[in-house]
Order: structure tokens, then sequence, then C-alpha cells
């Protein structure tokens, strides 16, 4: 089955759910557009994801993803807190903020009971996961409002995994793309392919559909993917790029200035390796660093320097999540660029 027929979609599109980048307006104008708007939870309340859900299916009836992460939130870990507010302390200091100042909880939410009840309520026509699978019961609740389940894989092991519990599509994710890493099997970073070379072992070693993810950003880069035998592809940090996008203004700077090498995997802001923009900290700290703390807990002590320094007009401590073909993207409005993005090649 293709994806179009597979997800009710007119264009072989996803836009990636990028959280707190993602906003209804953003996926409302993909879906219109014909492909498949996706919709990020990791950072939103069951309150807040309602509110979001309810915007957009007051303002689109096609067919849209709506994502989770799949995470088991770590056992608490005071003397990892400790060495980790340790070693940002001088940065405290220079910045004139208390290094022993109690800092709020970094968090992100992830798929349990109360987000299931959403999607029961809801009936997203697709649900993708990141970060594996929930467990079976949860799993089989959301199956059960006819929901497409899709989750991304960085490897063909993990692939093979998925497609073994039942997932209707794998999203192939290289090791191009920015944000976090779907990696779930394993975290080691240096063995991780490239979607040139993982699309198209995953096509061959699975059944399931397969979409293609990183290193995508222009008409060619989805030609490429389609040449290498995904049905479709998922696309981020170009839309990052659109006004719809809801980023800092020092990210949106930070994007201007892309290129194909001043992006790196970082674990500094989460806990977790996710690829962006280099910054200070990550040129200063890591980008990997074994210092910091478990997921998703490293970005509480950072939150006070992050925000005096985008206050100020400096990035040097926000998370500039972005792949490595984040500078191929044209600024423009995300129906327009989900259109050029699926415009054969030599039409411009």
């Amino acid at each position: 089955m293709s994806i179009t027929t597979l997800f009710g979609i007119e264009l072989p599109l996803i836009q990636a759910p990028m959280a707190g980048a993602t906003t209804p307006a953003m996926v409302v104008a993909v879906c219109e557009a014909g492909a498949l708007g996706s919709l990020p939870s990791a950072t939103y309340s069951p309150e807040q994801l309602r509110a979001a859900l309810a915007e957009v299916k007051a303002s689109t009836r096609r067919p849209f993803n709506l994502n989770f992460f799949c995470h088991t939130p770590p056992v608490p870990d005071p003397a990892a807190q400790m060495r980790w507010r340790a070693r940002l302390a001088p940065y405290h200091v220079e910045e004139g903020l208390d290094p022993a100042a109690p800092v709020a909880a970094a968090g992100r939410a992830p798929f349990d009971d109360t987000f299931c009840a959403v999607v029961e309520e809801f009936r997203p026509p697709v649900v993708s996961f990141h970060f594996g699978l929930p467990a079976e019961p949860l799993l089989a609740r959301v199956r059960a409002t006819g929901a497409r389940v899709i989750s991304s894989a960085t490897t063909v092991a993990e692939g093979r995994w998925l497609e073994e519990h039942g997932v209707d599509a794998v999203i192939a994710m290289g090791y191009e793309a920015g944000g976090h890493r779907g990696s779930f099997l394993g975290l080691d970073m240096a063995s991780q392919p490239g979607t040139m070379a993982l699309v198209p072992q995953m096509v061959d070693a699975l059944r399931v559909p397969v979409i293609a993810a990183g290193g995508i950003a222009d008409p060619r880069g989805v030609a490429a993917a389609f040449a290498l035998g995904a049905s479709a592809v998922q696309v981020g940090s170009a839309y990052l790029h659109t006004p719809e996008a809801s980023i800092p203004a020092v990210h949106r700077q930070a994007l201007a200035q892309a290129s194909d090498s001043n992006t790196a995997v970082t674990n500094l802001f989460t806990g977790r390796p996710a690829r962006g923009l280099m910054n200070r900290l990550m040129r200063e700290v890591g980008p990997l660093s074994a210092e910091a703390p478990a997921f998703p807990t490293a970005g509480g002590a950072l939150a006070p320097l992050r925000a005096k320094a985008e206050a100020e007009g400096r990035a040097d401590f926000t998370p500039l999540w972005a792949g490595q073909a984040a500078g191929l993207a044209r600024p423009m409005p995300a129906a327009e660029l989900t259109r050029w993005l699926m415009r054969p090649l030599g039409n411009g």
C-alpha cells in the first residue's frame, strides 16, 4: 500500500514533529497543502495538547499526525545533577546568576495513560512515536482508535524491531537529521548510518513502507530519497525557516547562517543525543559530554542561562536544533514550502 493511500494524503511528505517549534498553524498549513502535518506532544501538558488539537481540527479536516516520546523517565540522581550544576557554575557567575539558585525541573513528557486518553478522544489518523514504542497495552489502545502507527529508527535493527512490533511504516532517520535522534536500541553515535546508507538497507530489510528522514531540505533531497527506495520523506529543518515556526529570534538568526559543517550531535541540552547548530556551550563543554545528566533533565540548570542570553540576543545556551541540510532550505510559508519540496526537478 502506498503512503498516500495508507495515510489518506495527496503528497508523500510528512512535516517532522519538532517539539517547541511546530505550531498548530504549521500543521494546518501542511495538511491543507496535501501532505501530513505533525503535531508534537513532548512539551505539552495533556490540557495544552487538547487545546492545540482543537485548534488543528477546527482548521482542517485533512489527516494529521500526533507524535509522542516513548522514553522511560530516569531514576532521580541528585549527585549527577550536582556535578552538572558545578560544571555550569562558572557560566552562571559570568552571567551574574546565582549558581545555587533553585531551578525548575526540565522535562519531556513520555506517552502514558493520560496522553493515550487524548488519542482516544481526538482519534488522530496517524500516531507517531520517538524512542521506540510504548508498552503493548497502551499501543493496543492507540491501534483500537483506527490510527496508523509509525515510529523512527536510526539503524536497520531498530527498523526490524519496529516492524516486528506491528508498525504500519518506519521512519528511517539518517545521521544528518536535526533534533533528537530516534535511537532506542543503543545510543552509540559513532556507528550511526547516514540517510544514503540507511534508507536502501532499510527498504531491503522491511516489508512495511520506509519514510526517509535526514538531509532532505529541497526537491533534490526528496528525489534522492525516492531513488533510494523510500515511499515518502519526512522533512523537519526546512520548516524551521517558515513564519509558522515558533522558535526564538536567536535560533532564526542562526539558521540564516546554517551550513554543511556547523551542526553537531550534542547531549548537553537534554541529556540525549540531538543534532543542532554549534554554539558556545557546545564548543566549550561538548558537544557530547558524560557530565550531562540523564534525559530529559539536563535542561533545568541551563534554563536561567538561556533566558538571560536570549534576552540579550545571544544563542550561547540555546538548543539550536537543525539538520545538516538546513542551509539548503528557502524561507517561505509552510504551505508553499510543502508544494516546493514536492516539485519535480527542473521545474524551479
